[in-house]
C-alpha cells in the first residue's frame, strides 16, 4: 500500500494562513484553548442586557423566547483609519464588512504576505449573511441624494463585501461574493482551490462572516424547526432539537502545495481534495437535506483527492443538531464509507456544540477547528452528548462520537486525514478532505543575531504590536527566530512608526 506521505497527486492546496473571531475567542489560539477545554461559548443573557441592546420587551416576555446567542465581544469597534475610511463611512458600514477586512488582513499577515508588494495575483472568495436589522439601522438608504444612497448601498450591503475588501487591501486576483446559506464559506474555499489549480491566482483568501444586529439577542423557538429550545446545541444526542445561530468570521490563505513548499511558507494543513453539488429535487422540500446528495459529494471529494476512506480518522460534520438532519448526515457518511470494513475507527464531531451555528461562516469555522486539531494532534470533545440518538446506528458503522479530549494518531505513523462537511439551506453540499501538514525543515541561519523589525500607523499600535510579538515568542519557543525576522522584513507593509530589536534568543 502506498504510504500517505508519498501519495501526492499534484493537486494539493496548502493552508498557509488562518485567522478568525468566534464566540468566546478573538483569535484562533484562544479558539483552540476553548475547544480543547470543552468550553460552551454560547451566552445566555439577562432581560436587562437585552433591553439595553434594544430588544423589545414584548418579544422578551414571549414564553418561547430563548435568551441565547454566541456573540463577538468587540463587533462595534473598527480601526477605520487603517483602511482609509472616514468615521462617517465606518458608522454606515455593515459590521460584517468591517470584520472581514480586518480578518483578511490578519490572515495575510499570518501567511507572511503583504498584498501591496506581492507580485502575483491574490484572489478573494467570501460570503456573508443577510443583515436585515443593520440595513434598517442605516438612515442614508432612505436618502433622496443619489450619492448618499449609493454610498450607503456599497457600505451596508453584503454583496459588495469581496470587491470592497479587494479594493482596500490591494488584491488583484478574482474577487467573488458567494451565498449558499450554511455552506457558503466552505464553498468559497472549494472554489478558491479550483482557482489556484487553474492558475487564475497564485494565492487565494477564502472564508465567510456572519454577524447579526443587535450584538446580544435571542430568538423565538418553534417546535420542529432548526433552533434549540434552551440555547444548547446537542449534535447527535437523543435530545437534539436544533442549534443556536451565532456570530463569527473565519479566513484561510491558500496556495498550491508545491509552490508553498518551494517558497518556504509555513503550512498549517493541506487540502487533498474537495467537491460541491446540489441535492436537486431528491428531497421532500427545498430546505430538507438529502442522503443521496450528501453521500455523493463526500464520495466525489474522496475521488478527487485519490484517498481511501479507511485512511480518514475524523469527520467534522455539518451537525445541525436536529433529529432528521443528524440521522441523514450519518446515513450519508455510511454510504460514502460503504466499502470500508473497519468499525468505529473514525471519530465525528461538530464545532456547533461549542459556538453555535455560524451560518455563512460555519464551514470555515469547522475547517479551522480541524486544522488546529491536526496541528496539536488532539481531537477536542463534542459537547452535550449524554445519550446518542437511538435512530442512528453507530455500533455497526465506521463512526463514533468523540466526547473527550483525546490524542489523535494515525496508523503506522502516516499523516492524519480528516473530512469537513457543510450542507447549505437550499441543497448546496460541500466536502473537503484535509491532510496533516508535511514536515518542512526550518531555515538555517549562520548569523548569531537577528534583526526583528516592527512598524505601525501610530505609537500606540506599535506598542501593541511589540507586546503581541513578545507573547507570540513566549508561547512558541520552538519557532526559528531567523524565520520570524525574515517574515517581518519581507512579508509586512511598512508604516511610519518603526521599532527594531537585535536579538539572539
Amino acid at each position: 500500500m502506498k504510504h500517505q506521505d508519498d501519495s501526492k497527486t499534484g493537486l494539493e492546496i496548502a493552508i498557509i494562513g488562518m485567522a478568525g473571531k468566534f464566540p468566546g475567542a478573538n483569535e484562533i489560539n484562544q479558539f483552540w484553548d476553548n475547544l480543547k477545554n470543552g468550553v460552551d461559548s454560547i451566552s445566555t443573557f439577562t432581560e436587562d442586557e437585552l433591553i439595553k441592546e434594544g430588544v423589545n420587551l414584548d418579544v422578551l416576555q414571549h414564553p418561547n423566547f430563548v435568551k441565547a446567542k454566541g456573540y463577538l465581544e468587540e463587533v462595534e469597534y473598527f480601526d477605520e483609519s487603517f483602511f482609509a475610511y472616514t468615521p462617517r463611512e465606518a458608522k454606515i458600514m455593515d459590521p460584517q464588512i468591517r470584520m472581514l477586512q480586518e480578518t483578511t488582513w490578519e490572515a495575510l499577515e499570518m501567511a507572511g504576505y503583504n498584498p501591496f508588494d506581492y507580485e502575483g495575483l491574490i484572489g478573494l472568495y467570501v460570503g456573508a449573511s443577510t443583515n436585515f436589522n443593520w440595513m434598517k439601522h442605516t438612515p442614508l438608504l432612505n436618502s433622496d441624494s443619489v450619492v448618499e444612497f449609493s454610498e450607503a448601498g456599497t457600505l451596508s450591503y453584503k454583496d459588495a463585501i469581496s470587491t470592497l475588501t479587494s479594493y482596500k487591501l490591494g488584491l488583484k486576483g478574482p474577487s467573488f461574493t458567494l451565498y449558499t446559506a450554511c455552506s457558503t464559506s466552505l464553498l468559497s474555499i472549494h472554489l478558491a482551490c479550483r482557482s489556484l489549480l487553474t492558475g487564475e491566482c497564485s494565492i487565494a483568501a477564502a472564508g465567510g462572516v456572519s454577524i447579526t444586529y443587535p450584538k446580544k439577542n435571542g430568538y423565538k423557538y418553534h417546535e420542529g424547526m432548526t433552533s434549540s429550545p434552551d440555547g444548547k446545541v446537542r449534535t447527535f444526542d437523543a435530545e437534539a432539537q436544533g442549534a443556536v445561530f451565532s456570530d463569527g468570521v473565519g479566513m484561510v490563505i491558500l496556495k498550491r502545495l508545491e509552490d508553498a513548499i518551494a517558497d518556504g511558507d509555513t503550512i498549517y494543513g493541506v487540502i487533498k481534495g474537495s467537491a460541491a453539488n446540489n441535492d436537486g429535487g431528491r428531497k421532500v422540500g427545498y430546505t430538507a437535506p438529502s442522503v443521496e446528495g450528501q453521500a455523493e459529494v463526500i464520495q466525489a471529494a474522496h475521488s478527487f483527492a485519490e484517498v481511501d476512506p479507511s485512511t480518514i480518522s475524523y469527520i467534522e460534520t455539518h451537525g445541525t443538531a436536529t433529529p432528521l438532519g443528524d440521522s441523514i448526515e450519518v446515513e450519508a457518511l455510511k454510504r460514502a464509507f460503504q466499502d470500508v470494513d473497519k468499525k468505529s475507527f473514525c471519530a465525528i464531531g461538530s464545532v456547533k456544540s461549542n459556538v453555535g451555528h455560524l451560518d455563512t461562516a460555519a464551514g470555515v469555522t469547522g475547517l479551522i477547528k480541524t486544522v488546529l486539531s491536526m496541528k496539536h494532534k488532539q481531537l477536542p470533545p463534542t459537547l452535550n452528548v449524554k445519550r446518542p440518538n437511538s435512530k442512528i446506528d453507530f455500533i455497526d458503522s465506521p463512526f463514533y462520537i468523540n466526547t473527550d479530549l483525546v490524542n489523535w494518531q494515525s496508523d503506522d505513523n502516516d499523516l492524519l486525514r480528516a473530512g469537513v462537511s457543510a450542507f447549505g439551506y437550499g441543497g448546496t453540499n460541500v466536502h473537503i478532505v484535509l491532510e496533516e501538514a508535511p514536515k518542512v525543515k526550518s531555515s538555517a541561519s549562520t548569523r548569531e543575531k537577528k534583526l526583528m523589525v516592527l512598524s505601525a500607523r501610530s505609537k500606540e499600535a506599535l506598542n501593541n504590536a511589540t507586546v503581541n510579538m513578545g507573547e507570540y515568542l513566549q508561547s512558541n519557543k520552538d519557532v526559528e527566530l531567523a524565520d520570524v525576522a525574515y517574515t517581518l522584513q519581507t512579508g509586512r507593509r511598512s508604516f511610519p512608526y518603526r521599532r527594531a530589536v537585535l536579538c539572539k534568543d
